[in-house]
């Protein structure tokens, strides 16, 4: 009996990185953070690549803190008939959209310039200046609020106009530091600035302004964790609370907010406080025939709500980024589709509270491993909790094919692959309190076959696994071999060929 040896066909393996993956609060995995060397605008597609791999704020700040399960306030229904009396006029009672606040971009590196605060020096922070000066990385292509669909102005026209814009707020992102700068009524003056105050905020922890000070908003909040940005309706998720305007509040602040301003002042807790959490009620049915940006939207609102940051004089609204590419994408919500009745006033949660208490789950997806095609993934899972068991789960986050868990509530289970590739499969334990704990393992599901080879009387059998169909066996006399005579074509894992009284050598092709 001649020898054969067995061939076992190879394909190029990926190398697999076990690095802390960026998971935010919607279960996203943030991409790596681009080097960024000069500013860029709020309206660009590089400013949606930077903005989109930004954590902004921790996972368990208020701006990014889902209340669909928070209870319903006791007065909410009062609340909301006062919100909603308080509109002057009655066709203006449904939920606005303005296209307003704008920000840019700015690398670490931007040359810091002086900024006059003229109105607030004292509620204002001044970043090394001396006050009322505070040195801000403002670059010349700094926008001011409703520039570009605001105006026919230039850019530095808007700047240097300080009869147009409103309240002319200005925001600076610096993604690399993680600190925003943002001002109000801001006016440049020749190559310096000025502005009525100025805040930063750091979008690492989730500290907040002294408490009694303002900010560009009457609440005392950043307002770029807030904006309805294009990036993100394009996702089809606004993952984060936006931020709302009333026209009367009253002359108290609760939890995350640090000022309050009642015109006129009134203590009557049906009048929402600053900080007060409503969110659009889960019963509100979204119209299938809408736009991905209004659903994206809509779904924010019950996710996450809104966050009641400033008065107005006539309107309840929330702000969208003044994008020259929304075009008649928000029109249905723009236009005055959705009441204010339908929306309801949640129990907020405070410091210590809710997503930020003790006792969070931690998710452990396990270890990046490579398998076969054909062949199952042991997953092994693992996700601890001291608190309320959390509700596990497995999804496939991407891939070339489908996955088929074994058990998706399960954290030690198997995944099976409809294709070969890498696939990222995402665990997840949620509590209903916390933010919900995330991790990801990557699957390198490879197209490699492994032959195995016994005599069988005067023939040889042959199996194998891995691999897709059809299967092509081939022979060669000598290895290497310079060419490899097909012997039998089958969609199956096992051929049965005579033996000849020539040594050679087998492999089995798949596609």
């Amino acid at each position: 009996m001649k020898t054969f040896v067995p061939l076992v066909a190879l394909i190029l393996l990926f190398t697999l990185h076990s690095l802390a993956e960026r998971i935010n609060q919607e279960g996203r995995i943030l991409g790596s953070l681009q080097v960024m060397t000069n500013s860029i605008l709020f309206n660009t597609s590089d400013a949606d690549a930077v903005v989109a791999a930004m954590q902004i704020f921790p996972v368990t700040n208020p701006w990014n803190e889902c209340i669909s399960n928070l209870p319903v306030l006791a007065n909410s229904d009062a609340m909301i008939a006062m919100i909603n009396t308080n509109v002057p006029s009655v066709s203006n009672r449904k939920l606005k959209l303005f296209q307003e606040m704008n920000f840019v971009l700015v690398p670490d590196s931007q040359a810091l310039v002086s900024n006059k605060f003229v109105t607030y020096p004292g509620d204002s922070d001044f970043n090394g200046g001396k006050p009322p000066y505070g040195l801000y990385p403002t670059p010349t292509n700094q926008p001011i609020e409703e520039w570009p669909t605001g105006t026919t102005n230039t850019l530095l026209q808007w700047q240097t106009n300080n009869l147009t814009g409103g309240d002319r707020h200005s925001i600076i992102v610096q993604p690399g530091a993680g600190l925003i700068y943002e001002t109000w009524k801001a006016l440049r003056v020749g190559t310096n600035w000025q502005a009525g105050n100025g805040a930063i905020f750091n979008l690492n922890t989730n500290g907040l302004r002294k408490d009694g000070d303002t900010s560009g908003d009457a609440a005392g909040f950043p307002m770029f964790p807030a904006l309805v940005r294009y990036d993100e309706c394009e996702r089809g998720m606004v993952e984060h609370a936006c931020r709302l305007v009333v026209v009367h509040s009253r002359a108290e602040h609760i939890y995350p907010a640090t000022h309050d301003a009642s015109v006129p002042s009134t203590t009557d807790t049906n009048v929402p406080a600053m900080g007060q959490r409503l969110r659009l009620k889960a019963s509100y049915v979204i119209t299938n025939s809408w736009t991905k940006e209004e659903k994206a939207l809509l779904l924010g609102l019950k996710k996450y709500g809104a966050l009641v940051s400033d008065n107005s004089s006539s309107f309840f609204s929330i702000s969208i980024t003044p994008d020259d590419r929304w075009g008649t994408k928000l029109d249905h919500i723009i236009n005055g589709s959705i009441g204010i009745t339908n929306f309801e006033v949640v129990q907020t949660t405070a410091t210590n509270e809710g997503p930020r208490s003790a006792g969070a789950p931690v998710a452990d997806a396990g270890s990046d491993q490579t398998v076969v095609f054909g062949l199952t993934a042991q997953l092994a899972g693992m996700v601890s909790f001291s608190n309320i068991p959390p509700v596990i789960q497995w999804k496939a986050y991407s891939g070339p094919g489908t996955v088929t868990f074994s058990n998706v509530a399960q954290t030690n289970t198997t995944a099976s692959f409809s294709a070969p590739g890498i696939y990222t499969l995402e665990l997840s334990g949620d509590d209903g309190v916390h933010a919900v704990a995330y991790d990801v393992v990557v699957i390198n599901v490879t197209n490699v076959i492994t032959v195995s080879i016994a005599p069988s009387g005067t023939n040889v059998n042959l199996s194998w696994t891995g691999g897709v169909a059809p299967y092509v066996v081939q022979w060669a006399g000598t290895l290497p071999a310079t060419t490899w005579s097909d012997l039998v074509t089958t969609s199956g894992n096992s051929a049965n060929l005579p033996v000849t009284n020539t040594t050679g050598y087998f492999r089995v092709k798949g596609q």
